[in-house]
């Protein structure tokens, strides 16, 4: 077997993707507006990890803490390409300050709940999939 197939220039590039999140947000022909997002590459992931850990000393041990639920938040706001939820006008239509911040306000619970579910799909962490290709690995 070549390693030709891990290099770098021969590694299939992630693709974004569209979904409807929401029929509530309508061109002018009262079409859906989809969502585009993306796939953040595993640096980018660290630094939301880092973000969202925290390191507090209580007697004379560092205890580590993880803020999963701002995580899932930062990941999904950061892997939101359209709309531009960094854009000044439409954070201020929503009395927001943050891509974070824009999407809660924006999103009803079902809708940002599928938008969340397609983020964890795009950037590798849909499961069921995951095991799927295992056992096709395992099969081989």
């Amino acid at each position: 077997m070549s390693l030709s197939a891990f290099m770098a220039q021969n590694a299939a590039q992630a693709e974004n993707q569209k979904l409807v999140v929401s029929l509530r947000f309508r061109d002018e022909t009262g079409n859906p507006i989809p969502f585009e997002i993306r796939a953040l590459s595993e640096d980018e992931d660290a630094g939301l990890k880092k973000i969202c850990t925290t390191r507090t000393i209580s007697k004379g041990r560092q205890i580590t803490s993880f803020d999963n639920q701002r995580y899932m938040n930062l990941l999904v706001a950061s892997s939101v390409v359209y709309p531009d939820l960094k854009d000044a006008e439409l954070q201020k239509s929503y009395g927001v300050v943050s891509d974070g911040d824009l999407l809660k306000k924006m999103l009803i619970p079902g809708e940002y709940l599928t938008l969340q579910q397609a983020v964890n799909e795009v950037n590798g962490f849909d499961t069921e999939k995951a095991d799927e290709a295992k056992d096709e690995v395992k099969n081989s």
